[in-house]
């Protein structure tokens, strides 16, 4: 497979389908390249918090699935599972509710729960950063992850998704650095090999899911600054419009470069790709004033706001809310986290649920406004 190129199939068998792409693209012989006697393959996919894949947040288990028997069938027998899932939620669930347990006993391969495992520092270009110990030790690292939008930085796939091999108090600490950046460096140090993208029903705003698109596509390439690309072309966005794209590419770690892209369709359903481009977190944003906030508890926020939004009470507001870590140890109306602990009126948790959140917000503006 050419590092220009992305492959896609389309239907609802998404385990075959799985199969078929990664013959199409030869992984066996990708691996063997890279000359390695028994080699331990890494698996990433993306279980940001223990929802259904149907939901429009998680990888169906089905694709991993096909990924696995693809590689027992060709004889790789050192397969591991990796996965941290967001602030706020645990692994442990994820694995079990999104069938991944079931998965790996029925294969015999071994689950890691990376909020589990020691962080150690790296030299990321010329940022330090902290990795998951043992994403340092796969030799063929094989990304899974569901192309969907994201409440902060627009769009989330390929690049994005390695932020699952770090532990907690580093994802809190790439918000304090505004996510672009150490994303990008983070993948200049991680170099995922292949690329498997679940873009069979995912939430083209949420990344915690709730409104699923359906195409009933998964995708394939070896590129995933290309990959990511792609996605902002399909879900509306200029490319510059995510920054980490940028960055990375000009790392090294790929090209963003879509005239050169060959775009090839395995199987029968060749057709041309359209998705809606709703960016409804664009038009709920500018309620919000966020300061270094970890995404769990930003989406939490923009599902209330769309909430607010429906019932029309978005207008009721007279200040705008306030959320994140940079509001730690400060005063203020209305705030959302226990990072605004000290505010007036604050929703506390780490992060507060959205149903929580709306219910404080409605009663804020209607209180304010008797």
């Amino acid at each position: 497979m050419k590092n220009n190129e992305i492959l896609r199939t389309y239907g609802k068998n998404y385990k075959e389908m799985t199969m078929s792409l990664l013959e199409e693209a030869d992984l066996k012989s990708l691996i063997d390249a890279k000359g390695t006697d028994r080699p331990r393959i890494g698996i990433k996919p993306n279980l940001v918090s223990p929802t259904p894949a149907d939901y429009g947040a998680t990888t169906h288990p089905e694709v991993v699935e096909g990924i696995v028997e693809y590689l027992q069938k060709n004889g790789f027998d050192r397969i591991v599972i990796m996965e941290g899932s967001w602030i706020g939620d645990t692994t442990e669930d994820a694995f079990e509710y999104c069938g991944y347990n079931s998965l790996a006993a029925a294969y015999g391969i071994e689950l890691i729960d990376m909020q589990k495992e020691k962080g150690v520092e790296v030299d990321a270009g010329d940022m330090t950063l902290k990795v998951c110990k043992c994403a340092k030790d796969v030799d063929f690292l094989i990304n899974v992850p569901v192309l969907k939008g994201h409440c902060q930085t627009k769009i989330t796939c390929a690049l994005k998704n390695m932020k699952g091999l770090i532990p907690n108090s580093e994802k809190r600490r790439f918000h304090t650095m505004g996510l672009h950046d150490p994303i990008a460096h983070l993948n200049f140090y991680i170099r995922q090999d292949f690329i498997v993208v679940d873009h069979i029903c995912g939430d083209l705003d949420f990344e915690g899911g709730g409104n699923p698109y359906v195409s009933d596509c998964v995708m394939a390439a070896v590129d995933p600054v290309l990959t990511d690309a792609y996605v902002c072309d399909l879900l509306g966005y200029k490319t510059e419009d995510v920054k980490y794209i940028v960055e990375a590419a000009e790392l090294g770690v790929g090209s963003m470069d879509l005239n050169g892209l060959e775009l090839k369709t395995v199987g029968e359903d060749d057709h041309e790709e359209v998705l809606p481009h709703i960016h409804r977190v664009l038009e709920l944003g500018y309620v919000a004033e966020d300061i270094d906030t970890c995404s769990a508890c930003y989406e939490g926020l923009m599902e209330a706001l769309d909430m607010m939004d429906k019932e029309n009470l978005l207008e009721m507001f007279k200040s705008k809310i306030c959320i994140g870590q940079g509001y730690r140890g400060k005063t203020g109306d209305f705030g959302v986290g226990n990072c605004t602990r000290l505010f007036k009126h604050t929703v506390a948790g780490c992060p507060p649920k959205a149903e929580d959140i709306f219910e404080a917000m409605k009663k804020w503006v209607e209180t304010d406004n008797e």
